[in-house]
């Protein structure tokens, strides 16, 4: 497998300065997952305390984020409000967009592979968490469903450099 790695200097020239297309949308995705992580911060300071009111986003009868917030599922992962395992988990995504140069489906294949599963894992638990806060609440959280419009927005924007990423992992046909 292929594996290269670039010079500090290099690296920090080609995420600042450098345009590709695939940089471009790795940026998109990376500013995304930020938003993730804003996300998983204000429902989070609801779910400790810090804020006594977490206003829906969205409007309708569809919608309660502070009954499903506060819900019992939203704190059975690891005795911690759920929001913080969105910080994690977002921040994880936005360092994996993050890693590597502008070439790195050609240098390291396995980065954009890992992204785009990762992301895709991302949209996956986003699907099963709405499905989870209607069963339980009859409720969905707009701030969570935000959430998944973002993960579905990051995998969207990581396939094309992962297929080029698995073209260069193939054997190839001369």
């Amino acid at each position: 497998m292929k594996f290269e790695t670039l010079p500090p200097e290099r690296l920090s020239r080609e995420l600042r300065e450098e345009t590709s297309a695939h940089l471009h949308r790795r940026r998109w995705g990376v500013g995304l997952s930020l938003i993730g992580v804003a996300i998983g911060g204000i429902v989070g300071a609801y779910q400790m305390g810090l804020i006594r009111r977490l206003p829906d986003i969205a409007s309708g009868d569809l919608f309660d984020a502070e009954k499903v917030d506060a819900s019992d599922y939203a704190y059975e992962q690891l005795q911690t409000p759920d929001a913080f395992l969105m910080i994690v988990t977002y921040g994880v995504t936005a360092a994996l967009l993050a890693a590597g140069g502008k070439d790195r489906a050609q240098q390291m294949p396995a980065l954009p592979l890992t992204a785009a599963a990762k992301a895709a894992y991302d949209l996956v638990t986003c699907l099963r968490l709405a499905r989870r806060e209607w069963q339980d609440n009859r409720a969905l959280c707009s701030w969570c469903q935000a959430a998944t419009v973002v993960s579905a927005a990051i995998l969207a924007l990581s396939l094309a450099e992962a297929r080029d990423a698995a073209g260069e992992l193939l054997p190839r046909q001369d």
